[in-house]
């Protein structure tokens, strides 16, 4: 049985050719990308210990193994800190047993200030696990008609792997995909993350359990959006973590004028009050 950590590194492995590093075809192979041997060669280390840690029955790597994989792998600073992630989580120490908890859900009244000063504009208070703890009422605008917001508790990932409407909502529905199912990685804790796929999987389907398990560090871009009114929207996202709480404060930004305009369009057709969701 893989780990994430074995399933990250077999994942890079079979994305790099051979010839980028300057390696040799040799012919035929029975899976694409950079061979096992090759890899281990790069990493000094010996291909039987690479096929462990692949596979999973090696959970513990030393920190110099790990970082040489990532020299070998030519790891971006991101994909680094990921592998390194990984890394911990996979270890002997997180193989206990894990009971499936719900995340807390409830918000500092400090925070729901703090977002109540962006009134107009388009926030949230959301987790790792995409849940949206807290809105704006620029944000509702945004959403208004794409059903996003229509659960008691509405859950980003929920909305984006089971609702059709969402397909249609984000303009790169798979991007946004991508980055939602990489961040539960950093989820604020397994318990939660395990309730969470728990919750999900059944339901999501392998558009979701495909991306969990490929481990693509996302390139976040302009999140662009269909808005049910005919708005096509085009939003900058700035993010302030809240690590005590396991939280963030997430604004979004018009990316351009036309953006804005819409935005202000749709604020003057409808006027709401930012509203906690606990």
């Amino acid at each position: 049985m893989g780990t994430p950590l074995g399933n990250f590194i077999r994942a890079k492995r079979d994305s790099i050719q051979p010839e980028s590093l300057g390696l040799p075809d040799r012919g035929r192979r029975r899976s694409p990308g950079l061979r096992r041997v090759d890899l281990a060669t790069m990493a000094g280390i010996s291909v039987e210990y690479l096929t462990r840690i692949e596979q999973g029955s090696d959970r513990n790597p030393s920190l110099a193994v790990v970082n040489a994989l990532a020299d070998a792998l030519r790891l971006d600073p991101s994909e680094r800190n990921h592998l390194r992630y990984l890394a911990k989580i996979t270890g002997d120490g997180c193989s206990v047993q894990i009971r499936p908890v719900p995340p807390p859900r409830r918000v500092r009244p400090a925070v729901l200030r703090t977002l109540g000063l962006l009134e107009p504009g388009v926030a949230i208070v959301t987790n790792r696990l995409g849940d949206v703890l807290a809105h704006t009422s620029g944000y509702r605008l945004v959403t208004s008609g794409t059903g996003l917001l229509d659960s008691a508790r509405p859950n980003l990932n929920r909305y984006l792997f089971t609702d059709p409407r969402a397909r249609t909502f984000f303009v790169d529905w798979d991007e946004v995909a991508d980055e939602q199912a990489f961040d539960l990685w950093q989820a604020p804790s397994l318990e939660n993350l395990e309730w969470l796929t728990a919750e999900l999987t059944p339901v999501a389907g392998s558009d979701f359990t495909r991306r969990l398990n490929r481990h693509v560090v996302p390139r976040r871009g302009v999140l662009r959006l269909n808005h049910p009114a005919g708005h096509q929207l085009r939003l900058l996202r700035e993010t302030l973590e809240l690590p005590m709480e396991a939280q963030q404060v997430v604004v979004f930004l018009p990316a351009d004028d036309q953006t804005a305009e819409a935005i202000e369009q749709l604020q003057r057709q409808s006027h709401g009050r930012l509203r906690s969701i606990s």
